[in-house]
């Protein structure tokens, strides 16, 4: 047995409090930006993906026109850095719907890192940093897409296995429904199979299987 939910006969924030539940876990774009004045502004946005691989190109939504998006879209550049279990109530904050003159940095208490290749600062207590130069926006419905081609990366020594970034120190926030966060958990390993190693390939190749 199932419940049925009709967007067209619902609320939109009913529906959105819906997919933001089962559209999980949703990682979160710790985005940094700097106005036109210079108020360095930081904003968690945990509609958040990879957009493309050549160029590299990072994607978040701005639901309705925030700060982050006026900036970026003034500006041309931002930051996206990781959000770290470590940095949950700060992040968190960051989310509170200061003033457009107040910088989140200066009121929650986080350190500004120079970037390398764009204006807005890295937050210095994350360990991943993606400097970005605005690549295009894209309206949609009362959301922007905003992409992002990737610069500049920074990810803390502390955090690498060689060169590649471990999970378990990584400690990723996640966003879930309603008020709920979540981390990885347990981390589980597989490889994808190929086709050419799939049982029974050949014979299905061959029509002769059963």
């Amino acid at each position: 047995m199932r419940a049925d939910f009709d967007p067209s006969e619902m609320s939109s924030r009913d529906f959105y409090r819906l997919l933001t539940a089962v559209v999980v876990p949703r990682p979160i774009a710790w985005v940094s930006s700097t106005s036109g004045t210079g108020v360095d502004n930081l904003a968690p946005h945990s509609f958040y993906t990879v957009a493309s691989v050549s160029p590299p190109i990072v994607q978040f939504t701005s639901v309705g026109e925030k700060d982050s998006l006026r900036n970026i879209q003034a500006q041309g550049e931002f930051v996206v850095n990781l959000t770290p279990a470590w940095l949950f109530e700060k992040v968190n904050a960051t989310g509170t719907d200061f003033p457009a003159e107040v910088s989140e940095f200066d009121a929650v208490g986080l350190t500004r890192e120079s970037s390398v290749m764009v204006r807005p600062p890295r937050v210095k207590e994350s360990p991943v940093a993606l400097e970005c130069r605005l690549h295009r926006t894209l309206p949609m419905g009362d959301c922007t897409l905003v992409f992002g081609e990737v610069r500049y990366a920074t990810v803390s020594a502390e955090v690498l296995d060689g060169s590649h970034p471990q999970m378990d120190l990584l400690e990723p926030l996640a966003r879930l429904g309603r008020n709920e966060w979540g981390t990885t958990g347990p981390i589980r390993e597989i490889r994808r199979i190929r086709a050419v190693d799939w049982p029974g390939h050949f014979k299905r190749r061959g029509g002769q299987g059963s």
